[in-house]
């Protein structure tokens, strides 16, 4: 399959979408039968996902709040990294929805950059942008945070949610206990992150649950050059 990607999602013939598939299968101890056909389902999703993106460039993740508008300066910001990423040879890969993953996905679509997304089916119908190259529908999140992660060798974080919360903790956790390569981790909007950072150092760090090492890897910047420079030195 080449980097020419349509803008349909993938091989859906493998995994019919069965809506609150991931609600039911949490829903507490069910039978073992149950669970061997959610089982199958983890299969199906995963291998839907690694026929779908084959592409050989290297791939950075944008996560970030789907709630910020066009107008926005996050939004704006975003869009700058999208195409300051793809004009430096990075395919991107969101979320596949709106707010920030739209705007990542924009600016490296305008760029003329390599634009992915990994979608997630909502209640309140989380509908792929329209800046996709390729994307994926999902309906397990640790389904779709596993393609998010699998093929990026950086991470940039903007102002968020719990999700992106989230996914950010996640990926900081994995680098933390060495299941992922000491890639980088960016926080993107200093007034946002500052914050956390804070709560991080007066709380987490005082108390000894992690140390000062293992905070490393999480850049802090405000720029798509900054990123894009971060990018490149980590990968030097």
């Amino acid at each position: 399959m080449s980097e020419e990607q349509s803008n349909t999602p993938a091989a859906s013939s493998l995994l019919p979408h069965l809506e609150g598939a991931e609600k039911l299968f949490l829903a507490g101890r069910r039978n073992r039968e149950a669970d061997l056909v959610s089982a199958v389902r983890f299969f199906l999703e995963f291998l839907r996902g690694f026929e779908s993106f084959d592409f050989a460039r290297p791939c950075v993740t944008v996560f970030g709040s789907s709630r910020f508008g066009e107008d926005h300066r996050y939004y704006q910001r975003a869009r700058e990294i999208g195409s300051a990423l793809a004009k430096a040879g990075y395919a991107v890969m969101t979320g596949g929805g709106s707010g920030i993953m739209e705007a990542a996905n924009r600016g490296a679509r305008e760029a003329g950059g390599l634009s992915l997304g990994c979608n997630i089916h909502l209640p309140h119908e989380q509908v792929p942008n329209r800046y996709l190259d390729k994307f994926i529908q999902f309906e397990h999140f640790f389904a779709r945070k596993v393609m998010l992660v699998k093929y990026s060798c950086a991470f940039v974080v903007m102002p968020g949610g719990f999700g992106t919360l989230d996914e950010a903790l996640e990926i900081a956790t994995l680098i933390q206990t060495q299941k992922l390569e000491k890639f980088p981790l960016i926080a993107v909007g200093a007034g946002f992150w500052d914050k956390f950072v804070e709560f991080v150092r007066d709380a987490m760090l005082e108390e000894g649950t992690i140390s000062i090492e293992e905070m490393d890897f999480i850049h802090r910047v405000d720029t798509a050059d900054q990123v894009v420079e971060i990018v490149r030195k980590s990968r030097a």
